[in-house]
This record gives structure tokens, sequence and C-alpha cells, in this order.
């Protein structure tokens, strides 16, 4: 017999419900992260996944429950809090969203130098070896127009992990990318996760990287604006009594019967 995963958790979403204003988002919303998991956001296309998001990391305040980071509650915290719980996340939007005036070295230390007291030098250093990491060494003094979608994508990574943050966010880190692209971004993220043992949350609706690269998930509905489960992909693939949740993990595929493994 297998035991508990005695892990702490990284997130908690209690009874969280998200709105702009009026507009229903999601509601209902329980779920906890593990520290030092991959988690995936998915669902289909308008059910929430990128408000949910912009909640997890502080850009989006829960019309009802709680959001903790780590046993806190962002937004019953003071500011000063709020801000030191922002330095420990890093945050790679679905562009890229790099500055096309500055180098890629500019880019990765904007960062360190807006919240470090490092010198120049130190700067420098940390941002080329941050680039080393994502496979870009030698790349510091190229400007995004120069260099492939993939190679952006990457240059974002770098960012966000300038300050060494304990959990890492990515929306939509595959979008626009082939398929070699995509993959190598896949592997890149799991050679973070274990080499930083940092946890990672992202969104996405690709079935190679959810499959890839998720230890565990939440699945989003449009129509009853709330989540529908939780769990690993494969095992929800395979065995979810949930209809939506099969069809969603089963594109392009042949649907197994609840609890009937695929060969």
């Amino acid at each position: 017999m297998s035991k508990p995963d005695e892990r702490a958790a990284a997130i908690e979403v209690r009874d969280t419900s998200l709105a702009y204003g009026e507009t229903l988002i999601q509601q209902q919303l329980n779920f906890s992260i593990r520290c030092g998991d991959i988690f995936v956001i998915m669902g289909g296309s308008g059910c929430g996944k990128s408000t949910l998001m912009r909640a997890l990391t502080g850009l989006l305040e829960p019309s009802h429950g709680q959001i903790l980071i780590q046993g806190v509650d962002r937004w019953r915290t003071p500011s000063a809090g709020r801000l030191a719980l922002m330095r420990r996340q890093g945050v790679m939007y679905q562009s890229g969203a790099l500055w096309s005036a500055m180098t890629l070295r500019e880019n990765v230390s904007l960062p360190l130098e807006v919240h470090t007291q490092l010198s120049k030098q130190q700067i420098r250093e940390l941002a080329d070896y941050k680039l080393a990491l994502v496979g870009l060494a030698g790349f510091g003094d190229h400007y995004p127009s120069a260099i492939s979608g993939g190679m952006r994508k990457r240059v974002g990574v770098a960012r966000a992990m300038a300050l060494d943050p304990e959990i890492l966010f990515f929306d939509e880190p595959s979008a626009g990318l082939d398929p070699l692209s995509s993959r190598r971004l896949d592997e890149l993220l799991l050679q973070l996760r274990a080499s930083l043992e940092t946890t990672l949350v992202v969104v996405t609706h690709e079935l190679a990287s959810i499959f890839t690269i998720a230890d565990d998930a939440v699945f989003l509905d449009a129509e009853q604006h709330s989540m529908l489960t939780t769990g690993n992909p494969r095992w929800l693939r395979d065995h979810s009594p949930l209809p939506e949740v099969r069809h969603f993990l089963n594109r392009g595929e042949p649907e197994s019967e609840p609890g009937m493994s695929k060969s």
C-alpha cells in the first residue's frame, strides 16, 4: 500500500469564486498545488483558465474565498506582505512579453535591477547564468527580433526565474510554437523542476504538453462555471467517470471506457 503524499501545499484554493464585476467566471474552486509539482490548469475555450491564473498570481482578487500562497492569504495580508509574496513567484506570459528595444540580457536583468541591490556586474553574471539555464548561453547581446519564437519563450522563462522564485507560472507557453519547439520547451520545464525544485503552474490546452509535464491538474468547465475534477491527466483520460473530461483528454483518439487503460 502506497504512502500518502505528505508534501506541503505551495498553493491552496479554498471555496474561491472569480468574477469581473457582475460577470461570474468560476465558483466553488477547491484544490491544492503541492510543492515541487507541475500543475496544469486545463479546460475548453472560455472556461476561465487565464482568469484563474490572474488570481493565483495576484492580479485579480477573488470575489469570494481564499487563495493561500504557502499558507499566507495574499489578500488578507498588508501590502508589504503582498509584495513579498509577489517576489517569491515568477511569471512567463503567453507572448513572452519581452522589451524589443532591450537585449536578451537586459530583459532578464530588469527584475534584478528593480528588486535587488546587486552590482551591475553581479546582475550581468546572473542574467547570463539564467540564459544559460534555458539553453541560450552566448545570446545575451541579441535582441528579441533576432531570435526565433521558441527562443523568445525561453528568454521569458529565464526572466521569470531571475529572482529565484519558489513558484513559476506559465500562461500557454507552447502557444504559436511548432511541435519540435513545443517539445523542447516541455523538456526545459521538466529540467527546471528537477534541478531547481520549483513548483510550476501551467495554463495549456496542448494535450502533448499536458501528458508530458503534468503531475496534477484541475479541469475547469465553462457551462457550470466551476471545476469538474482534479487529478493526474493520464489517470483522468483513462479512468474519469466524467464524459466532458474524457472527451477533452481523448481529442483525436478513440475514448476508453472508464476504468480501462490504454495500451
